[in-house]
């Protein structure tokens, strides 16, 4: 069994701190703005909504584009471009007086959009057989991350305010510098590869794709409900008595029992390939836990919503990007997670919107019945959602002259016994297939391969 090399060791850790540091600073305002946004210039809930949701939309806007502009400038270019935004954006905020300019410094926050060019130079620095392990460790970090940002957020805010939450968030960003210039390796070469990066001949096909599409839409949801209940969760808490500096009292246990009792679910909707049945069924514990909410008088009720909606929440969010994995067309991975995170923010934005709009023209039980009532209609949908068989990616070298070649190479390798996609990318000169669990013969398709390009240099 081959291990990690001590380069993919150093990659992997490197970049996970680069998107740890990152995603804490992010996180870090959803469980204490509603209550420490009171004294800026400007407070409104539809305000505070905003602030919250604001980074998702620049997040989504420039996922796709950061990501090809890694291709040209260099991946740790742009990545030390996206820190450097994320830095003036907290320090815009740190300054701020007004939660308009809190608002500003939240978009430009989100304006460091550098997920794609962290994958892509993960991709480039390991070999093919060992990334998923290193993709492992760099999406392990956003989960984590969350969770320390539920907890850090409300004590950093009792003891130095909102100011201090950005001052802390902008030394994240600088110590994320400081790791991409001196820590995080450089590739010699740059493949532009197709499973790593969103290509543009793909987009609009894989929008149209309706698996992927309804898990664009579910990813978006459940980041709209989470952001929207975090719009009003705060001072939930603090009108059922619970001081603000005591609220990770709350968020501490209810995470680390959410991961416990999630990791059971994910193993036996595995083991028993179950996972569409899981599936609904966490999004049936996400409708269960805002109903629960609708209860204003128990802070216990409260806990136990909480503790139902991070299940359900870490479930989806963990299975998910997974399944997107799977239904996405071989070659074509890149582009699909890239469409994938742009609606995982995109959602962020939403529902800080529409929970600060509710939430300040009915009141805040009125963001759990409508987040209830949107929980309700995505299980619906998601009721029609096809879960694939597992399959393994592999991607070979192919020298190929033109596109007229490329598809029939297409065609060949198609009709190959466990070959369940093929695609031939000719800007790339790779072949990437979708292989079967079952029956499959990597040697006929490596002799194949050969001969096409042997073929192929003397043309």
């Amino acid at each position: 069994m081959q291990h990690l090399t001590a380069l993919e060791r150093r990659t992997a850790i490197s970049l996970a701190l680069v998107f740890a540091f990152r995603m804490l600073g992010l996180f870090m305002l959803i469980p204490v703005f509603a209550i420490y946004g009171k004294d800026l210039i400007g407070f409104s809930p539809l305000w505070i909504g905003l602030a919250i949701g604001a980074y998702g939309l620049t997040q989504a806007v420039l996922q796709i584009p950061m990501g090809w502009l890694s291709d040209r400038w260099g991946r740790h270019q742009v990545m030390l471009l996206g820190l450097g935004m994320f830095a003036v954006g907290s320090v815009v905020s740190a300054l701020a007086e007004s939660v308009y300019m809190v608002t500003l410094g939240r978009v430009l926050q989100g304006m460091g959009a550098i997920s794609g060019a962290v994958l892509a130079l993960a991709s480039d620095l390991t070999r093919e057989e060992q990334r998923p392990k290193v993709m492992a460790v760099i999406g392990m970090t956003i989960g984590l991350s969350f969770a320390v940002a539920m907890i850090l957020g409300p004590l950093i805010a009792a003891q130095a305010g909102l100011s201090g939450i950005f001052w802390f968030t902008a030394a994240l960003a600088v110590c994320g510098v400081l790791i991409v210039s001196f820590l995080v390796p450089k590739a010699v070469s740059q493949a532009s590869g197709a499973e790593a990066l969103a290509k543009s001949g793909f987009i609009a096909d894989l929008f149209r794709h309706p698996q992927l599409m309804q898990l664009n839409l579910g990813v978006l949801v459940l980041h709209l409900l989470l952001t929207a209940v975090f719009v009003v969760v705060p001072q939930r808490l603090l009108d059922q008595q619970l001081a603000s500096a005591s609220h990770w009292q709350v968020y501490l246990p209810v995470l680390i029992g959410a991961f416990i009792l999630m990791v059971p679910l994910m193993i036996i909707a595995m083991r028993k390939q179950q996972e569409k049945g899981y599936f609904l069924f966490a999004i049936g514990l996400l409708i269960v836990s805002l109903l629960l909410m609708l209860s204003q008088q128990q802070l216990s009720i409260t806990v136990v919503a909480l503790l139902l909606f991070f299940i359900g929440f870490n479930y989806l969010e963990a299975s998910m990007p997974a399944l997107v994995s799977r239904i996405a067309p071989a070659g074509q991975k890149g582009t699909a997670m890239g469409i994938y995170a742009s609606a995982q923010f995109f959602g962020a934005f939403l529902g800080g919107v529409i929970g600060g709009a509710i939430s300040g023209a009915y009141g805040g039980w009125s963001v759990f019945a409508v987040t209830a009532g949107i929980g309700l209609i995505w299980l619906l949908i998601a009721r029609t959602l096809a879960v694939p068989a597992r399959s393994q990616r592999l991607s070979f070298s192919l020298v190929v002259p033109d596109e007229a070649t490329a598809k029939q190479q297409v065609s060949l390798l198609s009709t190959l016994t466990g070959v369940l996609e093929a695609t031939v990318v000719v800007a790339e000169q790779r072949c990437y297939l979708k292989v079967a669990p079952g029956p499959f013969d990597l040697q006929q398709v490596q002799e194949q391969l050969a001969a096409a390009s042997s073929t192929n240099r003397k043309h």
